[in-house]
């Protein structure tokens, strides 16, 4: 019996023991949080730009109709690769036609009388000089008759013939001279017939060309909303016209994306970007910014600012367009897609990961070394004291302690650190719930094993 007892007693001493053991680990640990850690890192950081869009080419043009009228041909189909000055379509043209050959007839028929009348005053001038020199020889017969009939060496009836021969020979040149003027007028007359003819002429020649519609440039007939036998007609002001198809010069794409106007001021002209297309996952395709746009965009509306009556407080965005380098030969306008524009890159820098980043009060900072607050400051500190600062906190033993810091740029995992961190320090990087409520000096026990999906949940 006394050994049995004794076995007892010894028994009982043990289980005092591990009692006291582990009242003193629960103790211990209960202000103690379990966080996770990282390093910091020296690394290339870049720093990109996110914004989705669609695939549009650079030039296009919308081909609407300039005339009223009904479509008799369509000599493509939407799909069709086409020349530039390739017939596209034609619209009935019987009365342009008809309206060309008549101005062309009064245009050959002002021209024609125009000739006569050169005729006329060509032959009126050799009437002319022919008259004149019946003028001067019956004016030298004049002057001897009147020097003979002075003389009485001739009979009155003689000089009064000389006279006569020599005043008709004076009308005679007066009415070819007349002639002339005339021919010459009626010519101004018609060469004025002919300018207004050939006026009226271009006018019907245009409105004739208005009715066949050719390939401003080498293009893929992307929109074709029409058919033959239908009446299109053109815009009037307050009134869109017919668009008879779209043309587009697939020689250069690019993607149209629209930018958050918080990462608008990072983009910049020229600046390369990776283009990925929702129809060809997998793809990706390289880029360049080549233009930016100056008037924000009301993202609900898609209405520019500029064109809005009334100040919005909706979120905006700025039309960004991204030249693609490489687009492949089956690419479509209007394929959705997004573009990420890298902004800035730095080579070998201190890096730390994003979610170590948070922010503290500065009251919140004055701790006691057991990680209980102290006294709460002064009423003219208050400001101060909710002042909000960006940090990190640095694993120091089994204590982690908040350090300010500043940061540069931003990529997609990780954040430069400019100041206060040497690599190889190291952080908390969780998890969130404890980088939320962790306080200065608070005591840590590190856990990085991988966490399990009820617990990441």
């Amino acid at each position: 019996m006394k050994k049995g007892k004794k076995i007892i007693i010894i028994a009982g001493i043990v289980v005092l023991l591990l009692v006291i053991v582990g009242f003193t680990v629960h103790q211990s640990g209960r202000n103690v949080t379990v966080v996770q850690t990282g390093k910091v890192l020296r690394q290339d950081l870049s720093s990109t730009v996110s914004a989705s869009g669609e695939i549009k080419p650079k030039t296009f043009v919308n081909i609407g109709a300039n005339a009223y009228g009904k479509i008799t041909r369509l000599f493509v189909k939407e799909g069709d690769w086409v020349k530039k000055g390739q017939l596209l379509a034609q619209i009935d043209n019987v009365q342009p036609e008809a309206d060309v050959d008549a101005n062309r007839a009064s245009l050959e028929a002002a021209q024609t009388d125009a000739t006569a009348q050169e005729a006329g005053i060509e032959a009126s001038r050799a009437q002319l000089e022919k008259a004149q020199s019946d003028l001067d020889h019956a004016k030298l017969d004049y002057v001897r008759a009147q020097g003979l009939f002075k003389q009485q060496l001739i009979a009155k009836q003689d000089f009064d013939a000389k006279k006569a021969t020599y005043d008709a020979a004076v009308a005679s040149v007066a009415q070819f001279r007349a002639s002339i003027a005339q021919y010459k007028a009626q010519k101004e007359s018609s060469e004025r017939k002919i300018s207004q003819a050939q006026a009226m002429l271009t006018h019907s020649r245009d409105v004739l060309a208005k009715t066949s519609y050719v390939a401003p440039y080498d293009g893929l007939i992307t929109n074709l909303p029409v058919r033959e036998g239908e009446s299109v007609v053109v815009g009037i002001q307050n009134a869109l016209g017919s668009t008879l198809m779209t043309l587009a010069d697939m020689s250069i794409i690019t993607a149209e994306i629209q930018v958050d106007e918080t990462d608008i001021v990072n983009v910049k002209l020229g600046q390369p970007a990776e283009v990925t297309i929702d129809a060809m996952p997998k793809k990706i395709f390289h880029g360049t910014v080549s233009e930016i746009g100056n008037n924000a965009i009301v993202r609900s509306t898609g209405v520019s600012t500029s064109q809005s009556t009334s100040a919005s407080q909706e979120a905006k965005d700025f039309k960004v367009v991204v030249t693609v380098n490489d687009p492949p030969q089956n690419l479509r306008p209007g394929l959705s897609c997004t573009a990420k524009i890298t902004t800035n890159i730095k080579k070998s820098i201190l890096t730390v990961p994003i979610q170590a980043l948070t922010i503290r009060q500065r009251g919140d900072l004055e701790t006691k070394s057991e990680g209980t607050v102290q006294a709460a400051a002064p009423a003219k500190d208050t400001a101060a004291s909710k002042e909000e600062l960006q940090g990190v906190f640095v694993v120091h033993g089994k204590k982690a302690d908040f350090l300010q810091i500043d940061t540069g740029i931003t990529g997609t995992t990780d954040i430069e650190v400019i100041n206060n961190l040497k690599e190889g320090d190291e952080i908390v990087t969780g998890s969130y719930k404890v980088l939320r409520t962790l306080r200065n000096g608070s005591s840590i026990k590190i856990d990085n094993s991988t966490p399990k999906k009820s617990e990441e949940s």
